[in-house]
């Protein structure tokens, strides 16, 4: 029931309106959550390069950074989150955790944590995507419940913004002269940040890989399809993640970030061949430049990480 148009008489053209509604409404938030990421990480380089003397160049890229290309990025990950399918982007979820998994086993606690908070950048918006259509599904107010995500998501995104603007142009001055509370505030616990990403990315994903497992699970009548569907699923994230783990080992910088897009989006895709719809391949081809667009918009953030 879409609560918004009760009042209206039951017209196949104005569900899908509503539901056009949604899918906008439910992108929206996974693209703020994007741009609170990104401020936040922007906000935790900056200081790291201030406190540097060597690292002033990446702090003039860093604070460089155009505000209206910002927004552009929210517009454009709004839009392809929408026409993501809730299918897609769950296998997007799943494939981002094990990866994720992997990695921080591999790794352990350091820098690299900072790279991988910016590489989950669509992973993260299709993880909200699919919790909001699993955790709303038959709602009896489900568009209004998610016009009021969207505006608390934009209002965290705004604020997100605003705070990095300000520690870009003034925190330098305000840390040296303890005359701003917000960057004394940063100056004494600005090295939080990372542990205060972690905890809330784990917690979304958490809920977001139940979500995608429930979302894949419901499209089978019986035990042997999920099967034929699961285990050359299982595989094929398998060899995706070896595969990535012997790339990251041997190579560093933008071009491995995409490499690797274009290897897990391929594997998916020739995956969907044989067990998806034709829906999925065209969900895929979005997902893919939905990547490739997150990657692009944090190009000067993931330099600032390699070099750590």
């Amino acid at each position: 029931m879409f609560s918004l148009g009760s009042w209206l008489p039951a017209l196949p053209g104005l569900a899908w309106g509503w539901a056009l509604l949604d899918a906008l409404l439910q992108g929206l938030v996974g693209a703020c959550a994007v741009s609170v990421l990104c401020s936040l990480l922007k906000v935790y380089l900056y200081i790291q390069c201030v406190n540097n003397p060597e690292r002033q160049a990446e702090k003039e890229a860093i604070a460089g950074q155009r505000p209206l290309l910002e927004l552009l990025h929210v517009l454009v990950l709004t839009g392809v989150l929408a026409l993501v399918g809730s299918r897609v982007a769950a296998l997007v979820v799943l494939e981002f955790s094990l990866r994720a998994v992997s990695t921080l086993l591999s790794l352990g606690k350091g820098a690299h944590s900072s790279q991988l908070y910016l590489l989950c950048q669509y992973s993260l918006g299709c993880g909200l995507s699919c919790g909001l259509s699993f955790l709303l599904e038959g709602a009896p107010h489900r568009s209004w419940n998610l016009a009021l995500a969207a505006g608390l998501a934009g209002l965290l995104a705004l604020h997100a913004r605003r705070l990095a603007r300000h520690v870009c142009a003034l925190y330098e001055l305000h840390s040296r002269a303890r005359y701003c509370g917000v960057c004394i505030l940063l100056l004494a616990a600005g090295h939080g940040i990372p542990r205060l990403l972690r905890n809330a990315l784990a917690l979304t994903f958490a809920v977001a890989d139940l979500a995608a497992v429930e979302l894949i699970n419901r499209d089978f009548l019986s035990t042997a399809e999920a099967v034929r569907f699961w285990t050359p699923l299982t595989i094929c994230y398998t060899l995706l993640v070896v595969y990535m783990q012997e790339e990251s080992q041997q190579s560093m910088g933008r071009g491995l970030a995409f490499r690797t897009v274009v290897v897990r989006m391929g594997g998916l895709f020739i995956l969907l061949l044989t067990v998806g719809r034709w829906t999925d391949i065209l969900h895929i081809l979005v997902s893919f430049l939905g990547e490739l667009w997150c990657l692009l918009r944090a190009g000067v953030l993931l330099e600032s990480c390699w070099r750590q």
